[in-house]
């Protein structure tokens, strides 16, 4: 089952200054099949079906991409946390800006 990560398990592959990759480059790996197989429970009620990448985030020290898929909900996103060295997903996020900061 992929893993759904923990708010400290996502922020420790989070590194300082991240750097905004292209959406118009190529992904470095098929993130697609693991998104596909993540089960309805960990998006808490968001529909995420229309697969639309929004951010992508080039961690420092090159180890982690951080790919951000949206959802009808603004401000919140699905963040699959790409291991580069493993050229595999490490597990992925649900990333509630309007919880974390009181945007709505």
């Amino acid at each position: 089952m992929p893993p759904l990560l923990t708010e400290d398990e996502y922020k420790a592959t989070m590194g300082p200054h991240p750097v905004t990759v292209g959406l118009d480059e190529a992904p470095p790996f098929d993130f697609w099949p693991y998104f596909d197989s993540i089960p309805q429970d960990d998006f808490n009620g968001h529909d995420f079906s229309q697969g639309r990448v929004t951010h992508a985030w080039q961690m420092p020290g090159g180890a982690y991409q951080h790919v951000l898929v949206a959802c009808e909900t603004p401000n919140v996103f699905l963040v699959l946390v790409l291991d580069l060295r493993a050229s595999s997903v490490l597990g992925h996020h649900l990333l509630d800006l309007n919880r974390l900061y009181g945007l709505a």
